[in-house]
């Protein structure tokens, strides 16, 4: 497929396995207990060889291992899955590596640094301990800490990952937490509202009425102080959740989903977006749910490849390209998919003060930012 100009690559690997399974996440994840491990990184490695097919000979701008509970995967088989990848396209000389991870002790994180990793996300979630209980997660808040500071004395590049708008928890209650998280001088944050998903079982409590989010006004009022805290710790909000000190400190491998960059995505679920052109297009893959179909998969010829339409492809770079700070650019857009975004909606939300265009340029102000998803879809074509 030609391209108006080659796109950085991207890997993403989906561990399923999780020690528990959190009462808010809706990801496509499994007890790890009995779980036949070592089948599914032997997985990895073949899925790998497939899609090599497809990309041709490409270099690779990131790895990045989610889930899932990547953390709770060997070292022998992550450091397999980067020797493999490296091997079939070659990695960039500034290559991010990076991995979610649960807190742990330092020998584990250790051994996932020595096997190749460069970039550790550390799920705090929260510094309450009532709180995490509540969440599901199997640490306490001086554990979360303790793996957070091993962490960055093993590797330069360390998010810390905190969920707010909980159950019960007031302006105060995150403004405590938020200030001591920054207090530590970390260079990047991901701080993400909670959202109550279809089927989770936080969705059944609400249902049943043991669980209350805050009120909207709350949970704006908790995002607007997200906002302040982290621009006075020098942490830029160079997107929607994420906070980081520089760009160096930016998560590159995310970035490829905010501007539309090619990414295989290979794992139980995994989805995957490779290939754009003049005209608009491009090939989408969803990896098979289950491990063991996944697993069994993974022998078989590749399959499952959907086109996607100039439009389907404008929508989607439409949706998440707002989400960074510099916003959409409707040239590149419409040079890609030969799609704009909806003039009229466009003059409707320049009107209420939630974007700015400029130039060829689009972005949502500080106030858009609080309707971020709304003011998307409405401008998507």
């Amino acid at each position: 497929m030609s391209t108006l100009a080659p796109a950085p690559l991207g890997l993403y690997i989906h561990w399923p396995y999780c020690a528990r399974i959190c009462p808010y996440c809706d990801f496509n994840v499994y007890k790890a207990k009995g779980a036949d491990s070592a089948a599914l990184a032997d997985a990895l490695i073949a899925d790998m060889a497939r899609w090599r097919a497809v990309t041709g000979p490409r270099t690779l701008a990131s790895i990045h291992f989610g889930g899932g509970t990547p953390s709770l995967m060997e070292a022998g088989d992550i450091a397999r899955v980067l020797e493999t990848a490296e091997a079939l396209w070659g990695l960039e000389a500034e290559a991010e590596l990076g991995l979610e991870a649960n807190p742990a002790e330092r020998a584990r994180l250790a051994d996932i640094v020595a096997a190749g990793i460069n970039r550790l996300s550390v799920g705090l979630q929260s510094l309450d301990d009532a709180a995490l209980a509540r969440l599901g997660r199997d640490h306490d808040a001086r554990a979360g800490l303790d793996a957070l500071e091993i962490a960055r004395s093993l590797v330069a590049r360390v998010s810390a990952d905190l969920i707010y708008a909980r159950h019960g928890q007031s302006l105060a209650d995150w403004e405590g937490e938020l200030s001591a998280v920054l207090a530590l001088g970390v260079d990047h944050l991901s701080a993400y509202q909670l959202t109550i998903e279809d089927g989770t079982a936080f969705a059944r409590q609400l249902q049943r009425g043991t669980l209350v989010p805050p009120p909207e006004d709350l949970a704006a009022d908790m995002f607007e102080l997200t906002q302040g805290l982290t621009r006075a710790a020098g942490l830029e909000a160079y997107e929607i959740s994420n906070h980081a000190r520089g760009p160096d400190h930016r998560s590159r491998h995310n970035r490829l989903y905010w501007t539309g960059g090619d990414w295989i995505g290979i794992g139980p679920g995994a989805h995957g977006r490779i290939g754009s052109h003049a005209g608009g297009g491009r090939i989408a893959h969803a990896a098979p749910l289950r491990p063991a179909d996944y697993i069994a998969d993974s022998l078989r010829p590749l399959a499952g490849l959907q086109h996607l339409s100039a439009l389907e492809e404008a929508q989607e770079r439409v949706l998440m390209g707002l989400r960074i700070a510099e916003g959409l650019d409707r040239a590149h857009l419409r040079a890609l998919t030969g799609h704009d975004i909806d003039e009229e909606a466009a003059a409707s939300l320049l009107a209420d003060g939630l974007i700015v265009m400029d130039g060829s340029g689009i972005r949502l102000t500080r106030q858009g930012r609080l309707y971020a998803d709304r003011v998307a879809n409405m401008l998507a074509p």
